[in-house]
């Protein structure tokens, strides 16, 4: 599996600071991820979906801690990337 693309949206929203979409193999996207600052680094959130009881439930996630890191580092990466071009 490659990520093959990744699109960052800016946020300052608090301790969220983008959204980010993937695309996988060229072939398949997920939208809505969303990466939080966290004192030990950034934390990617996978797209959710609200459930009638209030609570949340994860509509597409990794079913590894590999896959996991793959989308984590492409996403962490594309955000730096993004974020210092801003500053500059």
């Amino acid at each position: 599996m490659r990520i093959t693309q990744v699109d960052i949206v800016q946020i300052d929203e608090g301790n969220l600071v983008a959204y980010a979409d993937i695309t996988i193999d060229d072939c398949f996207r997920v939208r809505n991820l969303k990466m939080f600052r966290r004192p030990t680094g950034y934390y990617i959130a996978m797209p959710q979906a609200k459930l009638k009881n209030g609570r949340y439930r994860e509509i597409a996630f990794a079913l590894d801690a590999q896959t996991r890191k793959k989308i984590e580092d492409a996403v962490t990466a594309e955000y730096e990337k993004v974020a210092g071009k801003r500053t500059r």
